[in-house]
């Protein structure tokens, strides 16, 4: 191959640079302006000779001074596809529509629209919810569902609450605005697994304190559960449900570290770790191995508490491990008092790319087979059942508690009505909005007032939006809601309800053995209620490739 002689182009732009900065410098006695384009053009060479003599890219050694428009362009993609070039429609993550209505919402503006639906209304998976040609007239939408009742401290809580995200995760003025507005609406607060924090005090509104494998805000120095600082806790009025995670839909069978550098002495009270030193929550709990032995806890968690509502939160992985805890509490009697189930589609602040795109089953399929188990074992009259996955719209609490929820719950709503932007930044703790940032001087210009304000705005607006779908439905509450009620297209020239669309055991079917579906004929009679391992066959598939 002959070799190149002429100069090649991609040097222009250094060459340039380097020949501006001498001309300049000859020129400095002649003309006062000399100096600036002699310190821009030599600003540049020098920047061009570090691309160049550098060795850990290629390309910018290739390209001396050009290769960083590359890079400018690169940094600011996401955010010229959001405002330029995505259609409203399109949810990556959120689509515009889904902001725009929180946005509206959250300040109390007119949330219509004209000239029709955006929507491809014939294109598979479009969904709606039908009408009757007699509605109703509902007073208020302060739609509430009792959780416990078996216990003595039961509580009522919203059908639309604030999904865990932790102090640590959110900023401390994050933290007030949620808090402050879930105490003026009336709604819970889910605390994260960072556990309770200053922030969430102060304010007073309901929380659900969940608590994950860290047990932070009740640990011991080894990391190990304490009842005593449990009790502390878990015994305050404004304190309602414990929740135990088990997973959650962004990251499941994935644990996490809080880097040391940023245990703040905030961060360091509220989860009971010395200052300054990395914060782990490992993938798996220590206080136990077993179904029986967590639904054993769960009853401690109970006890200590004074007799306050005790759950958990999963993500649906391997279905003989769910089945797994289901039998556990056939065996023992011992029961849950509400389930939270988080699809795989939820958010997070930071988490692998193959964990948010590839792991955990996604809400709808989750949810359906967290109620069939429990209304075939005749058990889901006894469990309340929540759910959280994208839910932003009263069509979107509809559609889930049709699948068989009792309540939702949301994390990235609430976050857009505390103004967050989707910069997809939130793992990098630069913010622009000051929600998912410790950095005071993003955090602080956050407006705890203004914002607490959006928070109750838009659960307000979205309960009254569900309340005008219902009227309309011919329904008086959310609980009457089912399957019947949410249609799906499936193709051009086929319609079905969700009833006719997904499969709903017969309450007792499971244990009379007669379902009909795969998941259940082949992973529910193998399943064990005192181990999570898999059935003997599955573990004999693993050692070999001969299926």
């Amino acid at each position: 191959m002959e070799k190149t002689t002429t100069f090649p182009l991609r040097y222009s732009a250094y060459i340039i640079s380097i020949t501006g900065f001498l001309v300049s410098l000859v020129l400095t006695p002649y003309f006062e302006t000399s100096y600036l384009f002699a310190g821009i053009f030599g600003a540049l060479a020098i920047l061009g000779t570090y691309d160049v003599l550098q060795k850990k890219h290629t390309v910018s050694r290739n390209y001396p001074i050009m290769v960083h428009f590359r890079y400018l362009f690169e940094s600011v993609g996401p955010e010229i596809r959001q405002y330029f070039i995505q259609s409203d429609t399109e949810e990556r993550p959120f689509s515009r529509e889904q902001r725009t209505i929180i946005y509206q919402r959250a300040k109390n503006i007119l949330d219509k629209r004209p000239f029709g639906s955006q929507l491809g209304m014939y294109e598979e998976g479009f969904e709606w919810i039908n009408h009757s040609l007699k509605p109703t007239k509902i007073q208020g939408s302060n739609f509430r569902v009792q959780i416990g009742s078996r216990c003595a401290k039961p509580y009522s809580a919203s059908v639309f609450n604030i999904s865990a995200m932790s102090f640590g995760s959110l900023s401390a003025n994050a933290i007030l605005s949620l808090n402050t507005g879930a105490n003026k609406g009336g709604f819970y607060h889910d605390t994260g697994e960072g556990s309770i924090s200053r922030y969430h005090r102060q304010p007073g509104g309901d929380l659900v304190w969940e608590i994950g494998s860290g047990y932070f805000g009740c640990r011991n120095k080894d990391g190990s559960f304490s009842p005593e600082r449990f009790t502390e806790n878990a015994t305050l009025d404004q304190v309602k449900m414990i929740e135990l995670k088990l997973s959650q839909g962004a990251k499941p069978g994935h644990g996490g570290i809080l880097p040391g550098a940023k245990v703040t002495p905030e961060i360091a009270e509220a989860r009971g770790v010395s200052i300054g030193e990395d914060c782990i929550s490992p993938a798996l709990h220590s206080a136990f191995s077993t179904p029986i032995e967590m639904l054993e806890f769960i009853d401690q968690l109970r006890e200590l508490s004074g007799g306050k509502p005790v759950g958990f939160k999963l993500a649906i992985g391997h279905p003989w491990e769910w089945f797994a805890i289901v039998k556990a509490m056939l065996e023992t009697g011992r029961k849950p008092d509400f389930i939270v189930v988080d699809g795989g589609e939820g958010g997070t602040g930071a988490a692998p790319l193959e964990f948010i795109n590839r792991i955990g089953t996604p809400m709808t399929e989750a949810l359906l087979l967290v109620h069939n188990t429990l209304v075939g074992t005749n058990l889901r009259e006894d469990i309340a059942i929540g759910a959280a996955g994208k839910v932003t719209s009263a069509f979107n609490i509809a559609r889930t508690l049709a699948l068989g929820a009792d309540w939702c719950n949301a994390a990235r709503g609430y976050m857009f009505s505390l103004g967050c932007i989707q910069a997809l930044n939130c793992h990098t703790g630069l913010c622009p909005s000051g929600v998912a940032t410790q950095d005071p001087s993003r955090s602080s210009k956050l407006d705890v007032e203004d914002k607490s304000q959006r928070v109750y705005n838009f659960h307000k607006n979205t309960l009254d939006a569900l309340q005008n779908l219902l009227e309309a439905s011919g329904l008086r509450h959310p609980s009457e809601l089912g399957p019947e009620h949410i249609m799906r297209r499936v193709s051009k020239t086929e319609v079905h309800a969700y009833l006719d669309l997904f499969p709903f055991l017969a309450p007792g079917s499971l244990l009379e053995g007669k379902t009909g579906l795969t998941v259940f004929d082949k992973y529910w009679a193998e399943s064990k209620p005192d181990s999570f391992d898999p059935p003997e066959f599955v573990q004999q598939l693993r050692e070999t490739k001969l299926r």
